[in-house]
């Protein structure tokens, strides 16, 4: 069996109907910040359970309820959530991590360093510069292999 999570990053108000195919039977999905309106989220969830947090543009009353970070267990996995990577502090591997996922630089960028996954899936809203629109699946499966699938979104 295999559980399937979608990663998002850095919609700033945009979520793009390409979104929802993408992430059509996941089990989870995580936002790693830069949200830009409580109603992406509220979109989000029509599709399945989300973990969010805020990130630098996440201002106003509707973002309070977001933390900077997070740790959430997903499929007997444990994730750290922060917006720009340049911030962690912490040693994951000391705090029992398996994955670290980020947003910020609106690159797509797939690392394991130390046994530890680190994820940014790049960014799924308004086009910045050249670079493409982006958003990750994770496919965590009973062996404990990790798969992570990049999915380029609209033109």
């Amino acid at each position: 069996m295999t559980f399937k999570l979608g990663v998002i990053s850095d919609t700033h108000g945009l979520l793009r109907p390409e979104v929802e195919r993408c992430l059509t039977g996941v089990s989870h999905i995580i936002h790693a910040g830069d949200i830009g309106a409580p109603d992406v989220v509220e979109h989000l969830r029509r599709i399945a359970p989300v973990t969010a947090i805020k990130g630098n543009v996440d201002k106003g009353e509707w973002a309070k309820c977001y933390s900077a970070t997070e740790t959430v267990r997903l499929a007997g996995r444990f994730f750290y959530i922060l917006h720009d990577l340049r911030e962690l502090k912490a040693n994951p591997a000391q705090r029992g991590i398996d994955i670290v996922v980020s947003g910020h630089s609106h690159r797509v960028k797939i690392d394991t360093i130390g046994g530890i996954l680190f994820l940014n899936p790049g960014s799924a809203g308004p086009r910045r510069f050249k670079l493409p629109i982006t958003l990750a699946t994770l496919d965590l499966d009973k062996s404990g292999e990790l798969r992570p699938i990049v999915h380029e979104l609209g033109r």
